[in-house]
């Protein structure tokens, strides 16, 4: 019976000592942000304003200002759904001015797509947004691009 009850202290004294510590976990035990990586010309404002966007709203962002047309190429997403930038995150692709919200819905729902699409530059969009646009609001969709290439709405933005 000793023996069974030194144990259970020792049980107790391990757990609370375990709790303590939790105040004080390493920045390594935090859970990391969702990596996004981005393709993109050096020079391109409205790209700059939507890595901004996603690294105030929760993302990881790392940049490559070499262009983005040769990436899309090889990451599957069709030319006709193309804008200024392409993106990567949790193994999709992200074209365009998409909006965090569709994103982490992409991340949740993990549908069997390449990924999300913003085609051109809608005025309005995450990055195309702000006084430098008179805040402007023109209406847009978020495509989700099949692996055939096809592409269905994924979201409306109407102002």
């Amino acid at each position: 019976m000793q023996h069974s009850l030194n144990d259970s202290r020792g049980a107790r004294r391990r757990l609370l000592l375990g709790l303590l510590a939790l105040p004080f976990a390493p920045a390594w035990a935090a859970p990391s942000k969702p990596m996004v990586e981005v393709w993109k010309a050096p020079t391109c404002g409205c790209c700059k304003d939507w890595i901004a966007y996603l690294d105030g709203n929760g993302f990881a962002v790392k940049a490559h200002d070499i262009g983005n047309n040769p990436v899309r190429l090889k990451l599957g997403m069709p030319k006709q759904f193309g804008s200024c930038h392409t993106a990567t995150v949790g193994g999709y692709v992200i074209e365009g001015h998409v909006p965090v919200r569709e994103i982490r819905r992409l991340l949740r729902e993990k549908p069997a797509a390449v990924g999300l699409a913003v085609p051109g530059m809608p005025v309005g969009s995450p990055g195309m947004d702000g006084p430098a646009y008179n805040n402007r609001q023109d209406p847009y969709d978020v495509l989700l691009v099949a692996r055939d290439g096809s592409a269905s709405i994924f979201q409306t933005y109407r102002p």
